[in-house]
Order: structure tokens, then sequence, then C-alpha cells
């Protein structure tokens, strides 16, 4: 097997206390307290592409929300490329302090002049290819594409990219759309090297999903996580992230309902960006937010949802 490595409305997560106070203990780095005075008196901070259910964001937010009292923390969920034209629609008026995608949408957004340079606590560790040189960008995990399986649903789990075109998985499939999500782009990807494609040539890829279609069996193509039709038993076979699959089983209580299956062929190991949005409303907030991710428990909270965390040497959980 191969492995290769809006404006719209944003949820409020939690209501900010009055008063401002300072955290207990000692700093997660110096110049944390400082700053998060500074981000207090802003108030909030507007995290774009952070969806709860994603990447174990939601745990991320009530740690961040649970250390830092006075920052209010607000996010919306709309897909790495749909996040681009978001903050380029709003390059004037920006709504978002940060930016959450799949690298390549990053290094358009940084090629756009839509974000700020940044370097956050633990920056220099990260490996050069992970890291625009002044920090316009910067990869917080990796992800890794899968075949989440409803073993209640399909009775025979496929195992391999050929599988998938069967007959017996007849308007069985999910997947995310290559056109506004990160994720559709990197599944993509992971199926034209299956097919025999590389990075100069993604025809057979796009053959290979056209086969599909055809063969009837994708019942749908979502804008958005569906993780949530996915443990209610609505999704037989979704292609996705496996961590969501992990999630399923383990944390959410489907256990053998649900298998998570590595294709044998090929899969891609996507990395995932974040930036500071440049002109966003709340700098400091969001200087505050993104230095949280980069450390230990920010990325040991990665870990935890069976994510793979990009700083090396985190100390990751246990079990």
């Amino acid at each position: 097997m191969k492995k290769t490595f809006l404006f719209v409305v944003v949820v409020a997560l939690f209501v900010a206390p009055a008063i401002v106070s300072a955290f207990d203990g000692p700093e997660l780095y110096p110049g944390e307290k400082e700053l998060y005075q500074k981000a207090s008196e802003e108030g909030m901070v507007v995290s774009f592409d952070t969806g709860p259910t994603w990447a174990n964001w939601g745990t991320m937010f009530k740690r961040f929300k649970k250390r830092y009292p006075n920052v209010e923390m607000a996010y919306n969920d709309l897909g790495s490329g749909a996040t681009v034209v978001a903050l380029e629609k709003a390059r004037n008026r920006p709504q978002a302090d940060t930016a959450y995608y799949f690298a390549g949408s990053a290094v358009t957004a940084s090629k756009k002049g839509l974000v700020a340079p940044f370097t956050p606590v633990n920056f220099g560790k990260l490996p050069e290819v992970y890291r625009h040189p002044q920090g316009e960008w910067f990869v917080i995990h990796q992800l890794t594409i899968a075949f989440l399986v409803n073993t209640n649903l399909i009775k025979n789990i496929p195992q391999s990219w050929t599988d998938l075109l069967k007959p017996e998985y007849k308007k069985s499939i999910v997947y995310l759309d290559p056109r506004s999500t990160g994720q559709g782009q990197v599944l993509c990807f992971a199926a034209n090297f299956a097919a025999g494609g590389d990075m100069s040539n993604v025809q057979p890829g796009l053959e290979y999903l056209a086969k599909m279609h055809k063969a009837g069996n994708v019942l749908r193509v979502e804008g958005t996580t569906p993780y949530a039709e996915f443990v209610k038993g609505e999704i037989p076979i979704w292609i996705g992230y496996e961590n969501d699959g992990l999630k399923a089983k383990y944390k959410d209580g489907l256990g053998d309902a649900i298998a998570v299956v590595v294709p044998k062929e090929a899969t891609v190991a996507a990395p995932y960006a974040i930036s500071l949005v440049k002109g966003g409303p709340n700098p400091n907030a969001g200087k505050l937010w993104l230095n949280f991710i980069m450390t230990n428990e920010g990325q040991t909270t990665f870990a935890e949802g069976f994510v793979r965390p990009s700083v090396p040497g985190v100390e990751l959980p246990a079990d």
C-alpha cells in the first residue's frame, strides 16, 4: 500500500464573563498572560472552518475557554475552498480572525494576500515544508483518507478502491465535494494514486470517480462534514478521514458497528494548516487562539481525537 504524505452566520459558543481575570498557574509560554489581557479587551475570537465535530475542535474550544474565560469563541464550518472564497469576499472588511483549511488552500490564501504573518509557539519545531517562512500559514495536524463503513448496513466490508465499484454498494457511498472542501480534494488524490495517477496526472482519479457515479454507487456528495448523519446510521460508506471513524467507533459508542478501512491500493495523509487573517477584527485573540493550538495541550487535544499532531515530541495520551 502506498501512503502519501460568507459571509455566514458565526455561531457563538460561549458567553464571556464581564470581569477580566488572569488564569491560574504558570504560563504555557512567555508573554501568555499579557497576550490574554489584550485578547480580553477584544473579547472574542472568530475561527473560520473549525466545525466542532471535526478533528476534535469541540474539545479544543472547551479547553481554550476554560483557560481564557474572558474570550468568547465563535466558529463556522465552511470547507477549505469555501473559506478562501469567504476571506476574499470580505477582504476589505474581514469577518474572521483565523482560518483553518487543507494546506493547499492555505497556500492559495497566502498567494492572494488574505492572511497575516504570525509565528506561534513551537513554530520553529515544525519541518520547513509544514510552515510558511513568515508564518502566513502553518500545519497543525494531518488526517488520513479511509473508508468508514457502517457494518449494520454493509455486509461485505470494502477493502479497496476497486471494491467500491461493485454493484453491491449501490447508493451506499458518501463523500465531500472536491470543489469546495479540502477533504474532497484529498480523497481525489487518494483515488488518483490508487488508479495509477500521480501529482502531474490526475486524470485516472477523475475517471475513477466518474465510474463510481456511473455505477450508481454514490448516495450523495456533501458540502460539509456529515458526521452526525454517519453516527445516526444514515450513511452506509463514507469516504472520509479515519479519525472520524475511530471517534464514532471508540468515543461515540458505535463499537463493532463501525469499520475503518485504509484502502489497500493507496491513501493520502493530508496536512491541515491555520492562519491569522489579515486585518481581522480581533488580532490579539486570534494570536492567543493560534498559540494555544500549537502548545502541548492543544496538540494533545488533536491526538485525543485520533488526529496526528504536527509538532514533534508532543506528549501523546497513553490510550
